[in-house]
């Protein structure tokens, strides 16, 4: 599935990571839970559940593992729209059906596998409604028990990281960049948007592995600039002479992004310019700058505006980069 938004890239990038995934799980998963997970045989599957309708405002990943020593999985679905969807719980009870139905069908097994569905949530406000399927079936708590029976209910984990405070982001240091990012991008003004940049590069710093950090930091910088809409083009500038002093691993990686969003001359937005198709600077050279952008998440169709390069050319270098 192609990946259509900032929020839908960063959430892959990151929670796709296994060892991402187990130090999420590890930190938020209720421990009667965790008792019956072996996190050791957590594997990502490919699968995912989204139809392109929904896709702007969800993301979803699978996971397989070890459930009480019988094959289960782990369902994260990402809601990273403004508001709450009233009707969460019905679409997850959907794509589990679909998850059940894809199994039965390859392996023609008569069993189905325990599924553990996840909700992260991400937007402005508080989640404000309910987290069983139930809630949203008419009058079901008035219902006599032996309908209750004969009619399907479940709750799913919600992690709402719009309550959670700095204190209370737990993890390694990936995933509190990630919990902390997509707290802030929605929430926060320009400068509460740039002190979670300079936190972040504060965790980065602590890695051993300097190579890591500096490739996560590229991932985080390009979410920024794509989705963080209050960030002007001073907030940019700032955000790069803090970097060079504070992170200096991480200067080049800030400076060549930024300087393709600044040569498009955005003043209220960084990704406004570009849907515009404002001219890219030549500096970078158009097929260049249109592989970056394709790594960044981009369409065909924005970047075509952007660079005025033929749509095939754009095809030609996306296949490029995914051999």
């Amino acid at each position: 599935m192609k990946i259509q938004n900032p929020h839908d890239r960063f959430f892959k990038e990151t929670f796709g990571k296994v060892e991402v995934a187990k130090d999420f799980l590890n930190n938020y998963l209720p421990e009667s839970i965790m008792q019956v997970i072996d996190i050791d045989t957590l594997e990502p599957q490919k699968d995912s559940f989204i139809n392109e309708k929904l896709q702007e405002g969800f993301s979803d990943l699978l996971f397989k593992a070890n459930i009480n020593n019988r094959e289960g999985y782990i369902y994260f679905l990402f809601e990273h729209k403004s508001y709450t969807s009233k009707d969460i719980a019905f679409q997850l009870l959907r794509y589990m059906v679909e998850i059940w139905g894809a199994k039965t069908k390859k392996e023609k097994a008569d069993e189905l596998p325990v599924i553990i569905p996840l909700v992260v949530y991400h937007g402005k406000g508080r989640w404000k409604i309910g987290t069983t399927l139930g809630e949203m079936i008419t009058g079901y708590e008035d219902l006599p028990e032996d309908i209750k029976k004969v009619t399907p209910n479940y709750e799913y984990l919600l992690y709402d990281l719009s309550r959670y405070t700095d204190d209370e982001i737990k993890g390694e240091v990936q995933l509190r960049i990630l919990l902390t990012i997509f707290r802030d991008i929605f929430t926060k003004d320009s400068k509460g948007l740039r002190d979670s940049i300079y936190r972040a590069a504060k965790y980065l710093r602590r890695l051993e592995d300097k190579q890591t950090g500096i490739e996560y930091f590229e991932t985080l910088m390009r979410y920024i600039f794509s989705a963080g809409k209050n960030l002007t083009r001073s907030d940019v500038t700032e955000i790069i002479e803090k970097i060079e002093t504070t992170y200096p691993e991480g200067s080049e990686v800030v400076m060549t992004l930024a300087e393709i969003f600044r040569e498009e001359g955005k003043e209220e937005g960084i990704l406004k310019g570009m849907e515009k198709g404002i001219e890219v600077g030549a500096k970078q050279g158009k097929m260049e700058v249109a592989k970056r952008l394709l790594k960044m998440g981009l369409s065909t169709e924005q970047i075509v505006d952007a660079t005025e390069l033929p749509k095939k050319a754009i095809e030609k270098i996306a296949k490029e980069i995914e051999n």
